[in-house]
């Protein structure tokens, strides 16, 4: 029996709580849910993105190589439909610097995707991606 998705909640610490808020909301097109003098709430695509301010502290980094790109871990982001995904592209060109330039990965296979990845102005790595068909997203594949 399928279950009926539902939202994730993600909190974050954040450098800079209105640097972040405008990013979010201007750039990405989040809507901006509750407030508070040291947190947001934040609708990504009907996921709950939460930001606390923390004194400047946020997550560390490392790298995982993936189809010759050295991939920044942690990162997150959505899977849009191939149609949701060329706007975002189009919205963030000029707007912000990309680790990894809109791309198609796993070409050929199952796994097929266009992926994009770039920051937050907190330094966090954010990858947008889309599949021809949704119904390869947990399935295994060859690269």
């Amino acid at each position: 029996m399928a279950r009926q998705l539902r939202p994730f909640h993600l909190a974050l610490p954040t450098r800079d709580l209105a640097a972040t808020q405008l990013f979010y909301c201007d750039i990405l097109g989040c809507k901006l849910g509750r407030t508070d003098a040291s947190w947001i709430d934040l609708n990504l695509y009907g996921h709950q993105l939460v930001f606390h301010a923390c004194g400047g502290a946020t997550l560390g980094e490392h790298y995982n190589p993936v189809d010759d790109e050295a991939i920044p871990i942690p990162h997150f982001g959505i899977v849009l439909t191939p149609e949701d995904f060329d706007s975002l592209a189009t919205r963030l060109t000029g707007r912000v610097t990309m680790i990894v330039e809109p791309t198609v990965r796993f070409s050929g296979t199952p796994g097929e995707q266009k992926s994009l990845f770039f920051r937050d102005p907190n330094g966090y790595a954010l990858e947008f991606k889309s599949f021809c068909d949704d119904n390869y997203l947990f399935a295994p594949f060859n690269s």
